[in-house]
């Protein structure tokens, strides 16, 4: 695993189409036990380097039940994002990842993640390639069937601040979704 993530950190596959240069970022060890798979790091975490160093990873830190030191512990959680490096600006937010990653690495990770147990799948990059035909016609419909998807995947929407009026449109996510969520996850770290 620890030449695979060097492998990874060293890519440049989609270096000349970023603005801002390569700088991939993610959290795996062979004895993660859930995988958040993310969309692509934002301008921040390119910066510093940190996955879901950012006010999108305070809400998934709470909406999981954990504290800091536990979502930084990769024998615990592997921090997978669908693009590694920060992709741009676009005209209502960050470009999408880059498609050229989840293929080229997703498979080789998990191979090597044996204890895996759950898999998050954050935002609709992540919920198409996981889920394929099995999701629904919305983020929305996806998330709300959440049920559909256990004991493998939990989906959820972006924790971005960017989507409180999604968050305050759907509050059924909050009273349903994260109790689940917390749950289960208390229930990875107990063993």
């Amino acid at each position: 695993m620890e030449q695979l993530l060097r492998e990874i950190r060293a890519c440049t596959i989609c270096e000349k189409h970023l603005e801002h240069g390569v700088n991939p970022v993610l959290a795996a060890s062979s004895k993660s036990k859930v995988a958040i798979i993310g969309q692509a790091p934002g301008s921040v975490v390119h910066r510093s380097g940190v996955p879901w160093d950012d006010k999108s990873g305070d809400r998934l830190r709470e909406w999981l039940g954990v504290t800091k030191t536990q979502f930084y512990d990769a024998n615990f959680l592997a921090l997978i994002p669908m693009g590694f490096c920060y992709p741009g600006k676009g005209k209502t937010g960050d470009l999408p990842p880059r498609a050229e990653c989840a293929p080229t690495w997703h498979p080789s990770l998990f191979e090597k993640m044996n204890e895996l147990e759950l898999t998050i799948l954050i935002g609709s990059y992540a919920q198409t390639r996981y889920l394929g035909d099995h999701r629904k016609k919305t983020l929305t419909e996806t998330v709300k069937s959440f049920q559909e998807y256990l004991p493998k995947f939990i989906v959820l929407p972006h924790p971005s601040p960017r989507n409180n009026i999604w968050l305050k449109k759907n509050q059924w996510f909050e009273e349903e979704l994260v109790p689940v969520l917390k749950k289960k996850i208390k229930s990875l770290t107990n063993r």
